[in-house]
């Protein structure tokens, strides 16, 4: 269904879920004028006002089947699980279901950039919009970060691109979702508190590519063979990068640049030329897989016709995100670095992999699932000792035992306070839960907010 044959005046819609993306669907239904309710579990929304004068109804404090069933069309927020009880109802009544991100895709008349991938996507996007911008055109940035999809449709136009960070949880309810540029960065175990299997977390990453043409582009991380068997299956035109593995062609590392191994315009076939799109020297981030990032970034760039100039400008300018490997204090000679974002192990693993020696992880949280035992053999070479927090102290003990040194801390103020202590002289401080936040925390940013506060506490 595309955007002319979708109409939904008169309709009966039931948004499920009333955070960001859910009132951002309400209120892009409501102007759209259907007869939309707002269901969600807490007893009070903090938007509700501004609702009620659009006309939404609000259903607080839990779902009741009947307003799913009756409905003419359903509408999930990510953080909603599609197998949810009264979900599943409407879905065996033949209620038509879908997600935030598909429905608001249907209104919009610009094209999209879709980024995807278990790590690195937030920072990818970002970066991705201002690259565009840079080169020209007209960007807004969204989805799973910043503003919902749905928020952005009314600055939508024929010439705006839209840069889009895709979840796992938005793409398995898409239908029609048509990103012009898909990127996937790379995939390992995650969200398994939400999804049945990795097979099935993996299937949701991969519909990315599903109703992408051969007019269309899939940008794909050739270092990560997982990722290289997700795409398989695209029609999309590939464009590969690779920090490590060699390609013929592609975005790859040559001589302190990030290269574009092309094929030469009015040459033989076969024909490779070389053309630089960004000095190394021009990124200012910490760690070395953050390098991937701008990459995947650059190669969406370089698609899309920008020039090296505006690529690298781009790159200069940015500093990266909160949140993300985000450089907090020197204190005493201890550097603090906040990287809540790193919420499944292997975001954690490449967290730590950027750091040589002296290193004291906080880690810990709700464990959403993974191998905690891969986190053993760069903390025996990296670490003076961890400080674990949460829920998953019991867990970080069998996994970690006999290869580091653990400490156990009460509270978040305590692990900071204890991994100062064992971090001096001259070490690093690293937040890396490799899980979320939800047993202590409202989300990763309430976490990381916490923790720079607690580390400017000891100046």
């Amino acid at each position: 269904m595309v955007a002319r044959d979708f109409d939904v005046q008169g309709k009966r819609v039931t948004v499920v879920g009333a955070a960001r993306s859910g009132i951002a669907a309400a209120e892009l239904l409501a102007r759209r004028r259907a007869r939309v309710t707002l269901t969600e579990m807490r007893p009070e929304v903090a938007d509700a006002e501004p609702l009620r004068r659009l006309g939404v109804q609000l259903e607080l404090g839990g779902h009741q089947t009947e307003t799913l069933t009756q409905a003419d069309l359903v509408v999930l927020s990510p953080g909603v699980p599609p197998d949810q009880a009264a979900v599943r109802k409407a879905r065996e009544r033949g209620v038509p279901i879908i997600g935030e991100l598909e429905l608001a895709s249907r209104w919009l008349r610009g094209r999209v950039v879709a980024i995807t991938g278990t790590k690195g996507k937030s920072t990818t996007t970002a970066l991705t919009g201002q690259m565009l911008e840079a080169a020209g055109y007209r960007v807004t940035v969204g989805g799973n970060i910043g503003a919902p999809l749905s928020a952005q449709v009314s600055e939508s136009t024929p010439d705006t691109v839209h840069v889009v960070e895709a979840s796992s949880f938005q793409l398995e309810q898409i239908e029609t979702f048509h990103p012009w540029i898909a990127v996937m960065l790379n995939f390992s175990s995650d969200h398994l508190d939400r999804h049945p299997s990795v097979g099935a977390y993996g299937a949701a990453k991969a519909r990315i590519f599903e109703n992408q043409t051969a007019d269309d582009w899939a940008v794909i991380n050739a270092d990560d063979p997982a990722v290289l068997d997700l795409a398989r299956k695209g029609r999309a035109q590939q464009r590969l990068f690779a920090r490590r593995a060699p390609i013929e062609r592609g975005t790859a590392i040559e001589d302190g640049w990030i290269v574009d191994r092309r094929d030469r315009p009015d040459a033989a076939v076969g024909a490779v030329e070389t053309v630089r799109l960004v000095p190394l020297d021009a990124i200012h981030l910490l760690g070395a897989h953050l390098v991937s990032d701008v990459m995947a970034a650059a190669t969406v760039g370089a698609i899309a016709g920008g020039a090296p100039a505006a690529l690298t400008a781009a790159v200069e300018s940015f500093q990266g995100l909160e949140h993300a490997m985000e450089f907090v204090a020197d204190i005493d000679g201890v550097r603090f670095i906040n990287d809540s974002k790193a919420t499944n192990v292997e975001a954690a693993l490449r967290s730590i992999e950027s750091f040589d020696s002296g290193l004291v992880p906080i880690i810990g949280g709700r464990f959403k699932g993974g191998d905690l035992r891969l986190l053993r053999e760069p903390l025996a070479a990296r670490a003076r000792a961890v400080v674990t927090i949460g829920e998953a102290k019991p867990l970080l003990r069998a996994a970690l035992a006999g290869a580091v040194e653990l400490h156990e801390a009460t509270s978040l103020e305590n692990a900071i306070e204890r991994a100062f202590a064992l971090a001096k002289p001259g070490g690093v401080v690293l937040l890396a839960p490799a899980c979320s936040s939800f047993d202590l925390f409202h989300d990763y940013a309430e976490r990381g907010r916490k923790f720079k506060e607690g580390v400017l506490k000891l100046k």
